[in-house]
């Protein structure tokens, strides 16, 4: 019996060292997820992570082709804001530097804090993405029933593949009070 119990013991050490590292593991996801979407380019992070500024320097219009970029918006259902493009899509030459123009609106009686997470699609084209000016760069306070247009200032890298003819630019914004609450 003693040589049982030596053996469970050892069983059961093992198991708490695998939960604790599963535990810690799951802590450490947010800020491997950040990493990845920054080295890896995923999520519209890439090139403009943390709210740097993309470099557009020594950059030249391609004017012998022309980009569709299509607008998106959605509201993460725990932000009562109204979220929109005022601008659907536009035509761009790649190296061009565009801007669009997005609304937003504080539909509550109080301030609420938001934050845009921005993704390209196809994800291919987000190295080349490269935005100069983004509400999404920072947390967005409204007050209550405060509006405003909020503008992106973007250029799409001459060196794009010209099988990317078509590109979407979306953002979800979440409400950061209910993010910090969890």
């Amino acid at each position: 019996m003693n040589a049982r119990a030596a053996r469970n013991r050892k069983v059961m050490i093992r198991l708490g060292l695998v939960g604790a590292g599963m535990f810690a593991f799951g802590f450490a996801m947010v800020p491997l997820y950040g990493l990845l979407c920054e080295v890896g380019g995923i999520n519209g992070v890439a090139g403009n992570a943390g709210g740097r500024v993309a470099d557009t320097s020594g950059m030249r219009v391609d004017n012998g082709r022309l980009i569709t970029v299509q607008f998106d918006s959605t509201v993460n259902a725990n932000l009562p804001w109204e979220f929109h493009p005022m601008t659907r899509q536009m035509q761009v030459h790649p190296g061009e530097l565009a801007t669009v123009n997005y609304y937003v609106k504080n539909n509550t009686s109080r301030a609420i804090t938001g934050q845009a997470v921005p993704g390209i699609t196809p994800w291919q084209v987000t190295k080349d993405f490269r935005k100069l000016e983004c509400f999404c760069f920072t947390r967005q306070t409204l007050q209550a029933q405060e509006a405003r247009e909020m503008p992106v200032r973007f250029v799409i890298d001459p060196a794009v593949s010209p099988e990317y003819g078509v590109v979407t630019l979306s953002y979800t914004f979440m409400n950061t009070e209910q993010v910090s609450q969890n």
